[in-house]
């Protein structure tokens, strides 16, 4: 019955995940945000935050913690969701959700080379949302010039990229410190 449940959708865990990750999300996005310099573009530190959200709930709340967050916060910001960033930033969410099984953080252990494979994951994920996907779509939904978007989307590859570096990386081992070893619970 329970494994019913669970593949008929969503577990408690993922909803409430979900909310959590998305109303963080947001305020750190919204309040927490660093110009560069290039317009509309920020070192993001929400980026940190959904890279270990959707490390520990998989891909599916990933891309719903990016897709909810980004759009609450253009919505307030801007007055409308700019939908080729929100829709990238799904995607990061979804492209970081990958790692999860790897990972493995709910067994408290995050070995060296793990965290380097994830931050290699990360920086290739950063380049192909910022640097592919937001630009093409800036220029397909929004007619935006390619070099203006092309720019954005380098510099917040590259930005993106550090802060889920330095942030995501130490809010990954953070909450493995926090865990239990899986081997180090014993049955008397």
């Amino acid at each position: 019955m329970n494994d019913r449940k669970k593949r008929a959708g969503f577990s408690v865990r993922s909803v409430v995940a979900t909310g959590i990750g998305a109303a963080v999300f947001f305020v750190l996005m919204k309040f927490i945000a660093i110009p560069t310099g290039i317009p509309n573009t920020t070192v993001n530190v929400a980026e940190g935050w959904l890279a270990l959200i959707a490390s520990l709930f998989g891909p599916v709340v990933g891309l719903l913690v990016g897709f909810i967050g980004h759009t609450l916060n253009d919505a307030v910001t801007y007055g409308s969701p700019w939908w080729s960033w929100v829709i990238a930033d799904a995607i990061f969410g979804l492209l970081l959700g990958f790692g999860k099984k790897y990972l493995a953080l709910e067994y408290g252990d995050l070995s060296t080379k793990k965290l380097i494979q994830f931050n290699v994951w990360q920086a290739v994920s950063n380049v192909i949302v910022w640097l592919i996907i937001a630009p093409i779509g800036d220029i397909l939904i929004y007619k935006e010039p390619a070099q203006k978007v092309f720019l954005q989307g380098a510099v917040t590859a590259f930005v993106n990229t550090l802060s889920v570096a330095i942030i995501g990386s130490l809010l990954l081992v953070a909450y493995v410190k926090s865990r239990p070893k899986k081997s180090s619970l014993r049955s008397e």
